[in-house]
């Protein structure tokens, strides 16, 4: 079996492959503060809740947006798993040519859902990932990674007017009936809603424009992709398990540099 780790700013995605298949994932908050040892029985409890062990693993990918926490991982595979763990970054082989300023840059997540949305979907292709950061990426029809556009998430921005409007409430992000608001709380589902709504449709739509490609299939994914690509009419399929899925892969084309204790 195959572990993946997702490190994101706001959560820590885990899940568990045996051959082509998905067993199990997780979702848990990011906490930059744990130590090995804490994120080390955090796990084991999460593996003994679904009835697996640490020795059915017998390699670890990872990627992460949190550089504080990456060698803290790295310490606790090695100390718990008796793995060292693929990093994805410079070096690694992802198969895919990145066409970027400064291919460094750009975060290992993003890098990951595309080569993920390659392989599963084809080319051309979008993804949409709603993170803590919402981003769109643009693969282009030979499977190059062409860059995208990165805009504020969904819950920093929904924070950031709780925060600076005084007498506005916290509401629930839900899909609101109609646009036309009510009342406050009415009102200000629809603004949020609807308005993330209308920033994928026109980011999605500029980008096919630019890539020349009006038929790029274009998947999301992320914690909030479900609900708002409910509402939008360019997202052609949601996979809430995508950057999982491009861990496995990247680990299938590096599988010779993996190590074990």
């Amino acid at each position: 079996m195959i572990l993946v780790i997702d490190v994101g700013n706001t959560n820590l995605v885990l899940g568990i492959f045996s051959g082509d298949e998905l067993v199990t994932s997780w979702r848990i908050g990011t906490d930059r503060k744990r130590t090995a040892d804490e994120l080390g029985m955090m796990f084991k409890n999460l593996f003994d809740f679904r009835g697996f062990t640490f020795d059915q693993i017998h390699a670890i990918v990872m990627s992460s947006v949190v550089p504080p926490l990456t060698p803290i991982l790295a310490v606790m595979c090695r100390r718990y798993f008796g793995k060292e763990p693929l990093i994805v970054g410079p070096g690694v082989k992802t198969g895919m040519p990145i066409r970027y300023e400064n291919p460094r840059e750009v975060g290992a997540d993003r890098i990951v859902n595309a080569v993920a949305v390659a392989q599963r979907y084809g080319c051309p292709a979008v993804v949409v990932d709603f993170g803590t950061a919402t981003t769109f990426c643009a693969i282009s029809r030979d499977g190059e990674y062409l860059g995208g556009a990165i805009t504020p998430g969904i819950g920093i921005s929904t924070e950031a007017l709780f925060e600076r409007a005084a007498k506005l409430p916290r509401v629930e992000l839900a899909r609101p009936r109609q646009v036309i608001g009510k009342n406050t709380v009415a009102s200000m589902q629809a603004g949020i809603y609807y308005g993330f709504v209308g920033q994928v449709d026109e980011l999605v739509n500029r980008i096919k424009e630019e890539m020349g490609e009006p038929d790029a299939v274009v998947v999301a994914t992320g914690g909030l992709a479900k609900l708002i690509c409910e509402g939008t009419r360019t997202v052609d399929h949601v996979d809430p398990h995508l950057t999982l899925w491009g861990l496995k892969i990247i680990y299938e084309r590096n599988a010779d540099t993996i190590k074990t204790r």
